[in-house]
């Protein structure tokens, strides 16, 4: 059969405006992106900036610019500039990025974005924070050859998709001196070219599966580590994802490459000869199709602007949005996080991401309390000589030190000073790396630590002092500020438990102390048993508390608070409840409802018709008001008339975000009433 060749125009052009661009760097790189902007439909080139102001000029003399900064700041600075193009070494994106998000300036950030899906996440939440555009700078993915070959996945050009085989590597000279093989500039193949085969096998595996992209089941990898490099000379990975689609990929810094991407299909496969430079000034490009029955089609897609520029327009044409779907802000994210799970795979881990030497926010900068907005308000716990922040941040989610050093942060600059931990969590890294954090930040004092211990089956008074002592190790701490035991035992006496807490006090390894999962009852004797001996009473109780009623128990030994005679104890006593699972634990979200049983959790612990009543008044107020469901199960909590300190365990900052609007909610008694039962009639408004 003689090939047939089908012809395409490349996308529809949405509508742009025009951008005055800013360039960030002045590599080789920057080089190719401002010629590209030379031919772009939208863009011109307004200004450069470079860490001396003799190349900035000699940049800026090269391609007719009239501003040349002798710094970045002054780039940011400069008013006349639109958006940045950020083409620094891979290890300075996020700060800059992040920088210029707070300029009020667009960004396209070369790839990529940053060296790990940590950084990524605050460069994100900055760009959202700021309303400001931000792309990561895969150009291939602007050009409608990939588009083209998009179509083609999904009008099973080549049946189902079962294998994709992509790889990007060249043999670069070994300069040791040179970015590419620079420990400290994160040098080696994957971050530098794997993004390119990591982002295109989601691509296509989305594509199959009916979604913009996929994120990868399993990641498995090889590579070599050069001995004098210390980075990825070479590596390949091998993804699964759903629906049996697998693919093997390859990136190398030291080992030449075919540079292709082929699909394989239950009805022929596919070869896309150029995927990556496509077309760079212009022209034509080709993705050759083959079918099982021994036929081939050429398929030719046009394109005459250069691909940096077709790169540039894209990004003017969807500034009104904030992200382009060529690569969105979940792209990235994701593509990131399996950048990281193949680094995992080889055991690389940059210098600078090591616990000792992740001193600084990933912005640079010193931690500034209270620097964003929303601000965490802060409350009085009795006997605790620091105010503590109204929302306690669990440590317990955050699995990465890298991850958890972002959030930290986030929480930390809203104001948010308490942090919840335990002697159990992840088998005690969850100290360790809130630990590590307070002590790169400089911040123990600035914080509070709510730690707990003697969980079951140790819950006995001996195993209080024992694992205190491993706790504070692993805090790097003499003290935390809250102590709690994590369960009770009712075996035990009271006075025995109540003895081992004041040891510890007396010792001056914790300020305050009390229980979590405690009875009524048993807290009324402890706290009898504590005035006779002139020690201090419980000062907090961390019991399960929420808008949702807990229909069964989250784990064994559990306790919750939410019904009316442990509501009236608090009110009547002032006793700080720091309530665990204060959301119900995604009730309140989309994840929850009748008809939705993926979480057997969820429905075994919250399920049940008056709940569900509960949630639809939440969802009701929420649509009224503006925000998510979680807001006004977060806000029913705050607004009880004793302390609260609601324990809340966002996985990522966008679900920081949405705990933080919370705060903002007003809920008078009516409503409050209302959303329980208490009150039969929706309060006016």
């Amino acid at each position: 059969m003689d090939p047939d060749t089908t012809k395409d125009d490349g996308e529809a052009r949405p509508q742009a405006q025009d951008l005055a661009w800013g360039i960030l760097g002045t590599g080789n790189i920057a080089r190719k992106f401002a010629a590209g902007v030379q031919g772009s439909r939208t863009g011109r080139l307004a200004a450069v900036g470079s860490r001396s102001s003799a190349s900035a000029r000699a940049f800026a003399d090269s391609f007719d610019i009239d501003s040349a900064h002798g710094s970045y700041e002054a780039l940011l600075a400069d008013p006349e500039v639109d958006a940045v193009y950020i083409s620094t070494p891979h290890p300075m994106h996020a700060r800059w990025a992040i920088a210029a998000a707070e300029a009020g300036k667009h960004i396209l950030c070369e790839k990529p974005l940053t060296l790990n899906f940590a950084e990524a996440a605050a460069v994100v939440d900055a760009a959202r924070r700021n309303g400001v555009f931000l792309m990561e700078a895969f150009m291939y993915r602007c050009h409608p050859q990939t588009a083209k070959l998009v179509e083609l996945i999904r009008s099973g050009a080549v049946g189902e998709v079962q294998l994709i085989e992509a790889s990007f590597s060249f043999r670069a000279p070994l300069d040791l001196k040179g970015r590419l093989f620079s420990q400290e500039l994160g040098g080696g193949g994957i971050l530098d070219v794997g993004g390119y085969p990591v982002s295109m096998a989601r691509l296509i595996a989305g594509a199959a599966l009916g979604q913009l992209f996929a994120d990868p089941l399993t990641v498995t990898g090889a590579g070599v580590i050069g001995a004098e490099s210390r980075v990825d000379e070479w590596a390949v990975a091998s993804l699964s994802f759903s629906g049996g689609i697998l693919a093997q990929l390859t990136s190398g810094v030291r080992m030449q490459g075919q540079n292709v991407v082929r699909v394989r299909g239950t009805e022929g496969w596919l070869e896309v000869p150029q995927p990556w430079v496509v077309a760079r000034d212009g022209g034509e490009a080709e993705i050759h199709v083959h079918r099982a029955d021994g036929g081939r089609e050429v398929v030719t897609v046009r394109e005459p602007r250069p691909l940096y520029g077709v790169e540039a327009d894209t990004v003017a044409a969807h500034i009104a949005v904030g992200e382009a779907p060529a690569m969105s802000h979940a792209d990235t994210l994701g593509n990131m996080r399996t950048l990281d799970r193949w680094r995992e795979a080889i055991a690389l881990v940059y210098d600078s991401e090591r616990p000792e030497n992740r001193k600084l926010p990933v912005s640079g900068r010193q931690l500034a309390p209270a620097s964003r907005t929303p601000v965490i308000p802060r409350g009085a716990v009795a006997g605790l000589d620091k105010p503590v922040s109204r929302l306690v941040l669990g440590v317990d989610n955050q699995h990465d030190g890298r991850a958890a050093d972002v959030m930290f942060d986030a929480f930390f600059e809203h104001g948010g000073n308490a942090f919840d931990t335990a002697f159990t969590y992840l088998g005690g890294q969850s100290e360790v790396i809130i630990g590590h954090w307070m002590r790169n930040r400089g911040v123990r004092d600035d914080v509070v630590i709510l730690d707990k211990g003697a969980h079951t089956p140790n819950c006995f008074p001996e195993k209080i002092g024992e694992q205190l002592a491993v706790s504070l190790e692993r805090l790097q701490s003499d003290f935390v500020d809250i102590y709690l035991m994590h369960r009770d035992n009712p075996a035990v006496p009271v006075e025995e438990f109540v003895d081992a807490l004041y040891e510890q006090h007396r010792l001056g390894r914790l300020r305050v102390y009390g229980g979590s999962n405690w009875s009524l009852e048993r807290i009324e004797a402890a706290n009898r048993y504590a005035r006779k001996r002139g020690f201090p009473e419980f000062a907090a109780v961390s019991n399960q508390f929420s808008l949702a009623r807990m229909v069964d128990p989250v784990w064994t030994g559990c306790v919750s608070a939410s019904d009316v005679e442990s509501r009236q104890w608090f009110e009547a006593t002032g006793t700080a409840l720091l309530p665990w699972s204060s959301q119900a634990r995604g009730f309140f979200t989309d994840r929850a409802g009748p008809d939705k049983l993926d979480d057997p959790q969820l429905a075994r612990c919250w399920y049940a018709d008056d709940n569900f009543e509960r949630r639809e008044r939440a969802l009701r107020l929420a649509a009224e008001r503006g925000v998510d469901g979680v807001a006004v199960a977060l806000a029913y909590v705050l607004h009880q008339p004793f302390p609260t300190f609601p324990l809340i365990g966002p996985r990522t900052l966008g679900e920081l975000q949405g705990s933080l609007r919370g705060l903002g909610l007003r809920l008078s008694a009516a409503e409050l009433a209302w959303l329980n039962f208490e009150s039969p009639a929706r309060p006016n408004h």
